[in-house]
């Protein structure tokens, strides 16, 4: 170090020195980090290439940026942001801030595949040093804008996700709304994050500061004092911030290591640029943050003799674009107070009115103002540098300035506060906007200070209007917040949206919306009137697939296999859902290519079950056109099925299976050959699966049911196919269940089958219901008579039967116990049955209460009916024969048709049968040797 150098410093060293040998008696530790601290700022700026600190979104930083920038000119700009973010910048240009900078990944390659997607994003904002930067260098001629912290890949690389415990939310975080969760769960990049990471440094800073969180701590004692100082004092007193919170971290080994790792690699990268164009280091400047330009790594500076290898890049493919931000996205991502932001937008305002400074914006920025805000920056000369002087004796020992009271900007925000309160339900009034003004004054005195600050003028207004409810959806805190510049939330324009979000536009364009504004929209699509909304209703129901919630809500039509509405009403809020647009943009140039991928990707995923397969089957025929990928998809369930070996989705395979046969059956010429396959070998999987399933513990009634009713409801198809109806009748001739739901089910399916007639299954409920001990059973009986409705429907009558029987038959002290019992199973184990059966009993019981009594259920005046019905057969003898020779004509026509001729013959009495049988009796021997011999 030459004397030069050392004179800078040197009253403020001595002064320390002092200090150190006064309060830690004598030197030692503190002597060391506080004249530590003065060789990091002096290391810093005698820098060559010029550091310039700045923290995240700070005002002051902004200030000095854009005076800086005015003075100096330089010809390259560093800027510490991920370096493959670089091509997007000029997209900004197209946007309304605040937006945030993505680089996103949804198919890793190196990566742990449960980290997908990957996401990381670097909000801007106006009030932001880094967007002054880059406004400078993109609208000066011959200036380059190289940016140069690690990129996005290399963010994952460094990370050690899943080994660190997630930090905890402090008390003042934000709310978690929506315009909080623009961020989604991404990645943030800290350009200029200060922070002391000394727990019990930031806590002795509040308390003697006397503020509450440490976004008021840096607003009243960094951003009020720097906002107007001069570029030495404003860069020294950032470079010993930055330098005191790097040296009283604690230890933490992996955070450490990565951000001297980012230092090493930002200086690598700068050096590499500076070698490569031969540019002079006095014309450049190096924008980070505070905490890395205090670095003590050995590649800092132009001369650093350290080497750092950069490591290689993984194969995941990153897609990189601009999403909307909002303030209240960048205080929950970086853990600031709620509030932060907009106050800090609000300063900024009023640092740029009061320094007069011009700060930069890019041309064509929406909400730029005034014509001087568009216009290129013409170049000036540059201001002589000047050697570096020592601002940070006098600005540590000169006496915070006390602002005078502005009383007619509190009396403002009293009384708006109040409105505001009142339009928010609070039962607000003049004398609260008193007690607000006088309580501002009193916290700021109490914290030392003349002039309320926004914060305490927030404390004042919960602690005189809130009190201890709140009315509506909004606290007074919240509302301070919105008074104070309320959460902008930015946007990004057409131009710099990827080529799938503009192709949503274009292809809604005829809704005649304005889709990039924020809020819901009203859209009605009159398909009869104006055919070419149908193409619309496509992009809708694609996106109310794709997009989350609410981004695209149908209120009027729907879409089913078969059906197609002519007319629809959207609520549509693709303004507010911008970023989740932007992001299908990064996974193809369409909507159709988009879905296309994901079904793919459902369907062939290595947990996907055969009613996962068929589901995308069904939405790939809903909402795309053709048969290519429904066919493929089908193929692939086919095999999905056959590799199957438990039944548990059974019951949603039968459900889409049905739906997908009544629409092809309906709506093609004929079934798709995957179909027809799929029924073939689902027949035969479930018939093999059948007396498993019948005993199996982990399947439940309504799975072996599911798999009954696809037997059954397929058995015709199956049948035409080539199936054999024998496997399905051994299949339930092995089945010997224990479960009484299931003996039930199993008895369904032998009447289905016939090999159980309704007489004898009367029988046997009877005889359960005639045993005391199979009473308490016999709720789950009618558990699995109430399953079997699925394949078998025409049990409807009986299962009303049974259920009658036990309310009639049972005494009260046996019913009422499993009465509770009985309803939910009918309620969860036959909710979707219960309408089958409540049409059935409406159908068979009386609809007067009048005609209960002299009522008689239809299965007690069953066997009388029967009786009749024979006894009218035996009174009729030959009736029927009697009738035919009476109108010969039917007859005859028919053997017209047939070219039969004969003529008729008198009737002899006597059985007429039994001559047939003796006429020809090569039918009865056939079948007198197919018994003998079975």
């Amino acid at each position: 170090m030459t004397g030069a150098t050392e004179g800078t410093f040197a009253a403020l060293r001595t002064q320390l020195r002092e200090a150190a040998a006064t309060f830690a008696d004598g030197p030692g530790a503190l002597e060391g980090i506080l004249l530590g601290l003065v060789d990091d700022v002096d290391r810093a700026v005698r820098e060559p290439l010029e550091i310039f600190p700045v923290c995240h979104h700070s005002p002051a930083s902004a200030i000095a940026m854009a005076r800086r920038l005015r003075e100096k000119q330089p010809k390259v700009v560093y800027l510490e942001l991920c370096e493959d973010m670089a091509p997007l910048l000029t997209e900004l240009r197209n946007c309304r801030l605040p937006v945030a900078v993505q680089a996103f990944a949804t198919e890793t390659d190196g990566f742990p595949a449960e980290w997908s997607p990957l996401s990381v994003v670097a909000p801007i904002t106006e009030a932001s040093a880094e967007y002054q930067a880059i406004a400078y260098a993109l609208d000066t001629p011959g200036v380059e804008l190289v940016l140069v912290d690690r990129s996005s890949d290399h963010v994952f690389q460094w990370d050690e996700r899943g080994t660190r415990d997630a930090e905890p939310a402090e008390a003042d975080a934000p709310p978690a709304e929506e315009e909080a969760a623009l961020h989604g769960d991404a990645v943030g990049v800290e350009l200029g994050d200060l922070r002391p990471r000394f727990a019990e440094l930031e806590e002795h800073l509040l308390r003697h500061g006397r503020v509450r969180h440490w976004s008021e701590w840096w607003h009243q004692y960094v951003e009020l004092p720097l906002g107007d100082s001069d570029h030495d004092t404003y860069r020294q007193v950032m470079l010993l911030i930055g330098s005191l919170f790097r040296r009283l971290a604690p230890g933490d080994s992996h955070r450490v290591r990565v951000d001297e790792d980012r230092e090493r690699h930002m200086w690598t990268r700068m050096r590499e640029h500076l070698a490569a164009t031969g540019t002079d280091p006095a014309d450049c400047l190096y924008v980070c943050g505070a905490f890395h330009a205090a670095s003590r790594v050995e590649e800092f500076g132009v001369h650093g003799t350290g080497t750092f290898e950069i490591g290689p890049r993984t194969a995941t493919k990153w897609q990189h674009g601009l999403i909307p931000s909002s303030h209240a996205a960048i205080e929950a991502q970086f853990g600031l107070a709620a509030g932060s932001v907009s106050i800090a937008a609000t300063l900024w305002a009023k640092n740029v009115g009061r320094t007069r400074v011009r700060p930069y914006r890019l041309a064509g920025q929406s909400g730029a103002g005034g014509p001087r805000a568009r216009k290129t920056v013409a170049a000036t000369a540059p201001v002589p540098e000047l050697p570096a002087a020592d601002r940070l004796t006098g600005f540590l020992g000169r006496p915070p300035v006390l602002d005078r009271l502005d009383e007619a900007e509190l009396l403002g925000w009293s009384v708006e506060v109040v409105r505001a309160a009142r339009r928010n339900g609070y039962l607000a009034s003049t004398a609260d906007a008193i007690a607000v003004f006088e309580t501002s004054i009193l916290l700021a005195g109490m914290r030392d200070r003349a002039k309320p600050t926004p914060y305490d003028f927030q404390d004042a207004a919960v602690t005189c209007i809130e009190k201890d409810t709140v009315p509506g959806r909004r606290d007074v805190r919240h509302i301070v917040a919105i008074m104070m510049g309320g959460d902008r939330i930015g946007q990004v324009g057409y131009d710099a949206l990827p080529p799938l979000a503009r192709d949503v536009h274009d292809r809604l364009a005829p809704l005649n919306l304005r889709l990039q504004q924020r809020g819901v929209q009203r859209a009605l699509l009159d398909m009869t009137g104006r055919p070419e909304l149908e193409r619309c209703s496509d992009v809708l129901w694609m996106l109310r697939r794709l997009l989350p919630q609410g981004a695209a809500r149908p209120i009027m039509g729907e879409r089913k296999l078969g059906e197609r509405s002519i007319q629809e009403s959207w609520d549509l809020a693709l303004g507010t859902h911008q970023r989740a647009l932007i992001e299908l943009g990064y996974e193809g140039v369409s909507i159709e290519q988009v879905l296309e991928q994901r079904l793919r990707r459902t369907a062939y995923a290595p947990r996907a079950t055969t009613a996962t397969v068929l589901e995308a089957v069904e939405d790939a025929t809903l909402y795309l056109r053709g048969r290519r990928l429904p066919d493929e998809l089908g193929t692939h369930a086919l095999e999905v099925l056959s590799a199957e070996r438990g039944v548990d989705g059974a019951p949603e395979v039968l459900r889409r299976v049905r739906r997908l046969l009544a629409y092809y059956r309906t709506c093609e010429p004929a079934l798709p050959p995957w179909i027809e396959s799929f029924v073939k070998a689902g027949y035969a999987h479930y018939c093999t699966l059948l007396p498993t399933a019948f005993t199996d513990e982990d399947a439940t009634v309504r799975q072996v049911a599911a798999m009954l009713g696809f037997l059954f409801s397929m058995e015709g198809l199956a049948l035409s196919l080539g199936c054999d109806r024998t496997q399905l009748e051994l299949a339930v001739a092995q089945s010997h269940p224990r479960d009484p739901s299931r003996t039930a089910l199993l008895w369904a399916a032998r009447t289905q089958l016939g090999h159980l007639s309704r007489a004898d299954l009367r029988a046997r409920c009877d005889e359960l219901l005639g045993n005391p001990l199979v009473v308490p059973a016999y709720p789950r009986y009618l558990s699995g008579f109430v399953h079997a409705l699925e394949p078998v429907p025409g049990l409807t009558d009986f299962v009303v039967e049974a259920v009658s029987n036990a309310f009639g038959r049972l005494p009260d002290p046996v019913l009422l116990p499993w009465l509770p019992t009985l309803i939910t199973t009918l309620r969860s184990g036959g909710a979707e049955l219960a309408p089958l059966l409540i049409r059935e009993a409406g159908r068979i019981f009386p609809g007067r209460l009048a005609e209960l009594d002299a009522w008689v259920p239809p299965w007690r005046a069953q066997p009388q009916a029967d009786a009749g019905r024979t006894a009218r057969r035996a009174g009729a003898g030959g009736g029927a024969h009697a009738l035919l020779a009476t109108h010969p004509a039917t007859c005859d026509a028919l053997a017209n048709l047939l070219g039969c001729e004969g003529t008729w013959r008198t009737a002899v009495p006597g059985p007429s049968g039994a001559a047939l049988a003796a006429r020809h009796p090569d039918t009865a021997v056939a079948l007198e040797a197919l018994l003998a011999s079975g």
